[in-house]
């Protein structure tokens, strides 16, 4: 029989990926078979997963600690925003609409069946599944139709355990207010609590726990310590990238222009472990530093509004001098089509603009088209002459000129664009910079050394190192129950 526990959230970014991610590999270094399951996320961090079709970024890499190929079903629904109200709707890898909120409340309860489907394929077969709730179970007014959090929880039968994060402050009041707006129903589901993210002297939270118990009569099944090695992992909110170190005065700086709809910017964490490269988020109303060695334009899940946006910024006049100093430029995907001359929408696809003048850094003009290409790939540098291997997950075709100096070829195929001189480049190859030997060879024509680091090697040794504390400081009882054979 399959065991299944859930963690929620008293609220977002609190840590539950990173709990789930380390649940799985200290189950997988147990010896169990152990599955991720999220039954809704939002997030524009996607993958590909191993049987075809997207989902979120956190489950691919939880699938990874579980030592598992990635599946579809370990996230069935999969919430893209492409606008400050509405969203693309990915359910069991493949886009089926969009809606904006107040619409998506009336498809959730349609959408339960899918997420049920794909929670007993998950299960199937597994000694255990760590599931990931979103947001957070107090947002009582999302709760008619909930898939996410207690409405799969009380349809499935599974035990939630809450996670508090005690770095943002409120965490007792969190966990307290959330036992008592919770509806009986709700409340029974929660088998107990973990404070995440805790600095400093664990006593000093004794009459913290005492008071929780006092409150919820909820046990704590362990105070999580900040853990350091989830640094190296892929994040899976863009709000991770607030609380990114800057300025560190590294021998090179790569700058990346924050865009509103920025998608996949866990392409950029290679370049971010390189302990040579000072990987400088640049956020709106902050200008391009002009001492950046190379400019990364980022995915997007809307191409044409993000241009915009970097229009507005005016950071398209900090490329222009960034180029005409000599600086370097690549694009990834929706990043790529920004480059060219053109961007145009005649179906009306992303926005209602037909076409929008692109950055004219490549020769290249880009067509919107409703075929999504979604796959994993194994991939060629020319430029470099090394292998790749990525993703890729975009709409549009992209021709012109610069097209004949492809500096990829994806299974073949030539992919990308590059101007005559060689210092603008773009591709819709995501996963570019996790080469360490493309990383190495990129960073020496930029004038400093890297790619020694094994970068996929660095993150597998992190899932290792986090389910090492995680062993350490849960309550043992509680985490021999959950890891029992039985």
């Amino acid at each position: 029989m399959t065991r299944t526990i859930m963690l929620q959230g008293t609220g977002s970014d609190v840590g539950k990926t990173v709990l789930v991610a380390g649940l799985c590999r200290l189950a997988a270094n147990r010896g169990l078979s152990v599955r991720p399951f999220k039954p809704q996320n939002m997030s524009n961090n996607a993958a590909v997963a191993d049987d075809g079709g997207e989902i979120g970024r956190a489950q691919w890499l939880q699938a990874m600690a579980a030592r598992v190929p990635s599946s579809v079903h370990m996230n069935p629904v999969l919430l893209k925003p492409q606008s400050e109200t509405g969203s693309q709707i990915v359910v069991q890898g493949k886009v089926t609409g969009s809606a904006r909120g107040r619409d998506y409340q009336k498809l959730k309860p349609a959408l339960l069946g899918s997420v049920m489907e794909s929670f007993g394929i998950v299960a199937s077969g597994a000694d255990l599944v760590v599931v990931e709730g979103a947001g957070s179970p107090a947002e009582i007014n999302l709760r008619p139709g909930d898939i996410a959090n207690m409405g799969f929880a009380t349809k499935a039968g599974v035990p939630v355990v809450l996670v508090g994060d005690i770095d943002r402050g409120g965490v007792i009041a969190s966990l307290v207010g959330t036992h008592t707006i919770l509806p009986d129903e709700d409340r029974r589901m929660i088998s107990g609590y973990l404070i995440n993210k805790f600095r400093g002297d664990l006593s000093l939270f004794d009459d913290g726990i005492a008071e929780i118990g006092r409150f919820t009569g909820w046990p704590c099944f362990g105070v999580v310590p900040w853990l350091k090695s989830a640094a190296r992992l892929p994040a899976e909110d863009s709000v991770v990238l607030e609380r990114l170190a800057r300025g560190q005065g590294r021998a090179l700086k790569v700058a990346v222009p924050v865009l509103s709809r920025i998608a996949n910017f866990d392409d950029l964490d290679p370049l971010r472990a390189e302990p040579e490269v000072d990987l400088v988020f640049v956020r709106p109303g902050e200008r391009l530093p002009a001492d950046a060695g190379l400019v990364v334009i980022p995915g997007s899940k809307a191409t044409i509004a993000d241009l915009q946006d970097l229009r507005a910024q005016g950071w398209d006049r900090d490329l222009s001098a960034h180029v005409l100093r000599g600086g370097s430029v690549i694009g990834l995907c929706g990043g790529y089509q920004m480059l060219g001359r053109t961007v145009r929408d005649p179906l009306g696809i992303e926005s209602g603009l037909t076409d929008i003048e692109g950055l004219g850094l490549l020769d290249i003009e880009t067509e919107m088209a409703p075929e999504k290409t979604v796959r994993n790939s194994r991939a060629w540098s020319v430029e470099h002459d090394v292998a790749l291997e990525g993703y890729e997950i975009h709409l549009g075709r992209t021709a012109g000129p610069d097209c004949a100096r492809a500096p990829v070829l994806i299974d073949g195929r030539p992919d990308g664009a590059m101007s005559p001189d060689g210092r603008v480049m773009g591709t819709y190859l995501h996963g570019l910079f996790s080469s360490d030997a493309y990383r190495s060879a990129l960073l020496a024509g930029l004038g400093i050394a890297g790619g020694a680091l094994n970068y996929r090697e660095s993150v597998d040794r992190a899932l290792d190192e986090v389910a090492s504390e995680l062993a350490e400081v849960l309550d043992p009882a509680w985490l021999d129950g959950l890891l029992s054979r039985g």
